[in-house]
């Protein structure tokens, strides 16, 4: 199996979010339990664990995995075609 990349920059995509939901870096360290300084961590991260994705996309109320699952289903087609 051939090494699998992503364009997936979780760490982009959750900042987003926050600025969308007109919420501030110190609100959400708050809320997962951490440091302001690590939320701008993870802003920079392209992958989190999934336990943490998890956490943060339901203080967000907003499916961070629909992402993955996107990007799964794509590569799926992809490899389906090659056989």
């Amino acid at each position: 199996m051939e090494n699998c990349q992503n364009n997936i920059h979780i760490g982009h995509l959750i900042r987003e979010q926050l600025k969308a939901d007109q919420r501030s870096a110190s609100w959400l360290a708050r809320e997962i339990g951490c440091t302001r300084n690590h939320v701008y961590k993870i802003f920079n991260r392209p992958s989190l664990d999934a336990d943490l994705i998890l956490k943060i996309s339901i203080v967000l109320s907003f499916n961070f995995f629909q992402y993955y699952s996107t990007e799964v289903n794509a590569a799926m087609k992809t490899r389906m075609g090659e056989e």
